[in-house]
């Protein structure tokens, strides 16, 4: 295609019927699978699987060996680390079709997953959330949350950067890279 505006690799494999952003990258061995939409600036790892009616916002980065399942849609600027799992079928059984089941998951702005994370379906996960490594997601994630463990449990606080936040006796904390400041008021997490 001589209009193309998005990067593939020779190996990789799109389905007719996608819609793929301009400055997209894919690398190689990829299945860009029917009616996915990529998002501009994206960036498809190596041996990535998307699934048909996916949907992928701007600037997301998809590491190597991801499936991302019909019925995940991801915001902008949302960040999936290497072998991290989504499902989309709460009890799958070989024998029984539930195609009909599929269970949304999103993935709000900002947002990371670590490497060899599992997000169970049905569980969005909240705007610059932060899924540490290994984690395993089985309930609904607030916006600048900090998981880790099996099952994953809240430990903390994250800035947009992605950096720890230490909220002091008026519920106050700044991020230290960028100084921008936080308010935690009833359970949640707001810029200031």
């Amino acid at each position: 295609m001589e209009d193309q505006t998005y990067f593939s690799h020779e190996t990789a494999i799109i389905d007719e019927g996608c819609v793929i952003g301009k400055g997209t990258k894919i690398w190689h061995f990829s299945h860009i699978m029917p009616k996915c939409v990529l998002g501009e600036k994206c960036n498809i790892g190596q041996n990535v699987v998307v699934s048909p009616d996916v949907i992928l916002g701007n600037n997301v980065k998809v590491q190597n060996n991801v499936s991302i399942y019909t019925g995940v849609i991801c915001e902008d600027d949302v960040f999936l680390g290497p072998s991290m799992v989504f499902t989309n079928v709460i009890n799958p059984r070989s024998a029984v079709q539930r195609k009909n089941e599929y269970k949304r998951t999103l993935v709000k702005k900002g947002a990371s997953i670590g490497a060899n994370a599992t997000i169970v379906c049905g569980n969005d996960i909240g705007r610059y959330a932060f899924i540490g490594a290994g984690a395993v997601v089985t309930k609904e994630v607030p916006a600048y949350a900090l998981l880790v463990g099996n099952p994953a449990r809240q430990i903390g606080w994250v800035s947009e950067y992605g950096h720890r936040l230490h909220f002091d006796e008026n519920n106050k904390a700044a991020c230290p890279e960028t100084g921008q400041k936080y308010h935690l008021d009833d359970n949640q997490v707001r810029e200031i």
